[in-house]
């Protein structure tokens, strides 16, 4: 497990980059990892996302997928691809503090 200081605390991440523990996770947090992943600031849009992700793992246990986003979240595919570029739900999932969806590779 990595350890790296994001906004002024040091935090726990898992293999694949994402927070280890998920009460470390604020809107600080989330806008300093946005910027980590070429993200300069965090729309209403990206917020949108961000909070449906966050919601849904706390129902189910487990973010949702590309497809769960595209069809629940109210953001298109193609506006997805533009707000978390390169593989969104899993850049969405990590920047929302959860860990990497189970069907993202």
């Amino acid at each position: 497990m990595e350890t790296r200081e994001i906004a002024g605390k040091t935090l726990a991440f898992d293999a694949d980059g994402n927070l280890a523990n998920l009460a470390d996770w604020n809107e600080e947090i989330a806008q300093a990892l946005a910027t980590e992943e070429g993200i300069e600031s965090l729309t209403d849009r990206h917020w949108l996302v961000l909070n449906y992700m966050r919601s849904e793992f706390q129902e189910k246990g487990d973010a949702p997928s590309i497809r769960k986003l595209t069809k629940e979240s109210g953001v298109d595919t193609k506006e997805l691809y533009q707000l978390f570029p390169k593989g969104p739900a899993k850049k969405a999932a990590r920047i929302a503090g959860l860990p990497k969806p189970k069907g993202c590779i």
